[in-house]
C-alpha cells in the first residue's frame, strides 16, 4: 500500500552507523527528513550527502533532524562518510540507516513488496530508492518527492519546502508558487473574509478566492 501524505510513517527499529534507533522515538518532538539512496560510494549520492552535511546549522535552526538511508550495511556507511566529508568539507553528523534487507525501502513504498536483489546488486537494482520524506512531529508524512538516478536533488528547495510546511502548520496559511520565508502568504479559502480580517488585518484580494497577506509576526 502506498504511503500517502498525512499517513503516519512506519515506526521501524533500524540499524544505523550510529547504532540502533526506533524511528518514532528518534523523531521525538522534532520535524524529520528521511532521504534515501540506492547505494554507497556512488557519485551523485555523495554530492547529495555532502549538501545535507553543509546545511547542518539550517536543519538545527528549524528543529529538524535528518537521516539518510542506503541499501548497504553499517560498515560501508562508516567508510563512505569519509568520502562525503572529504568532498564537502563538512561533518556528516547525521545517522545513515543500513537498509541492506530493504525493510525501510519497502515500508516507505520505494520498492515493490516482492523486490529481490541478489548479492552484488548495482545502483540500478535499487534505482527507485532515491526519495525524500519530510515528516512532522506528529509522525505524519507531510511531503515526499522521488528523483531519477541522474538528477541530484536540490536541498535548497527541500529547505524551502520545510519552511513552507512549518509556516503553514504554525500560522494556518498556505504558500504561493516560489514562496520563500518572509514573503506574503495565502489565506486559505476555508477562512471567511471576516475571520481573515480579524486574524491578519489587511489583506490583498487578488481574486475572490486568492487573498494574500503578510506573514504574522
Amino acid at each position: 500500500m502506498a504511503l500517502r501524505i498525512n499517513d503516519v510513517v512506519p515506526n521501524l527499529k533500524v540499524e544505523t552507523d550510529q547504532g540502533p534507533i526506533q524511528f518514532h522515538e528518534w523523531i521525538g518532538d522534532s520535524w524529520a527528513i528521511l532521504f534515501s539512496h540506492p547505494k554507497d560510494f556512488t557519485p551523485v549520492c555523495t554530492t547529495e550527502f555532502g549538501a545535507v552535511a553543509q546545511l547542518a546549522e539550517e536543519w538545527a535552526k528549524r528543529g529538524t533532524k535528518v537521516i539518510g538511508v542506503s541499501v548497504d550495511g553499517v560498515e560501508d556507511h562508516k567508510k563512505w562518510k569519509g568520502d562525503i566529508e572529504g568532498y564537502s568539507g563538512a561533518t556528516a553528523g547525521f545517522p545513515i540507516i543500513a537498509d541492506d534487507g530493504l525493510e525501510v525501502s519497502k515500508a516507505f513504498d520505494m520498492l515493490p513488496a516482492e523486490a529481490y536483489m541478489p548479492d552484488g546488486r548495482t545502483p540500478n537494482d535499487s534505482a527507485t530508492v532515491r526519495s525524500v520524506f519530510i515528516i512532522g512531529p506528529d509522525k505524519q508524512l507531510k511531503l515526499s518527492m522521488t528523483y531519477p538516478m541522474t538528477i541530484g536533488r536540490n536541498f535548497g528547495e527541500i529547505l524551502r519546502a520545510l519552511d513552507a510546511l512549518q509556516t503553514a502548520a504554525k500560522h494556518g496559511v498556505a504558500t504561493p508558487a516560489n514562496w520563500e520565508l518572509g514573503q506574503d502568504v495565502v489565506i486559505p479559502p476555508s477562512v471567511s473574509n471576516e475571520d481573515a480580517k480579524a486574524k491578519f488585518g489587511k489583506y490583498d484580494a487578488k481574486l475572490p478566492y486568492l487573498r494574500m497577506t503578510k506573514l504574522p509576526e
